[in-house]
């Protein structure tokens, strides 16, 4: 929204809103902005939420793992996790051949992968 539409939202001028969201901006409460994409627009409809195990806890491979899976542009989402699974991925691809050749040549190749499990979702309910 545009810093007239803010200001007038909060009971504000223009000016000392844009002040204030210029004093947020460099205090880093807020950290950015971004554009929120189509995935059919560029030909990432099929989503798949991945749940990935290591077979090792070792840092290197821990390391590595992150560094490789966080590179692919198909990776919407990656956190690692407390407990079980190690890692929570969010996947788009173009479909389901696609994710296939995604995980079993981008993923379950990398070293240390022990265990994944694919989640297709019916229907989203809340989110972008």
């Amino acid at each position: 929204m545009s810093n007239v539409e803010l200001a007038a939202r909060i009971g504000l001028t223009p000016g000392p809103c844009l002040r204030r969201v210029q004093r947020l901006e460099q205090s880093g409460v807020i950290r950015g902005y971004r554009a929120v994409v189509e995935p059919e627009a560029i030909g990432r409809a099929f989503e798949v939420i991945l749940h990935v195990d290591l077979a090792t806890q070792e840092a290197g491979i821990v390391s590595a793992f992150e560094r490789e899976v966080a590179a692919h542009p198909e990776v919407a989402e990656f956190k690692r996790l407390f407990g079980t699974p190690d890692y929570f991925l969010r996947v788009q691809a173009a479909d389901l051949v696609a994710y296939e050749a995604f995980l079993t040549q981008r993923i379950m190749s990398v070293p240390g992968v022990g265990k994944v499990s694919s989640h297709f979702a019916m229907k989203n309910l809340k989110g972008e």
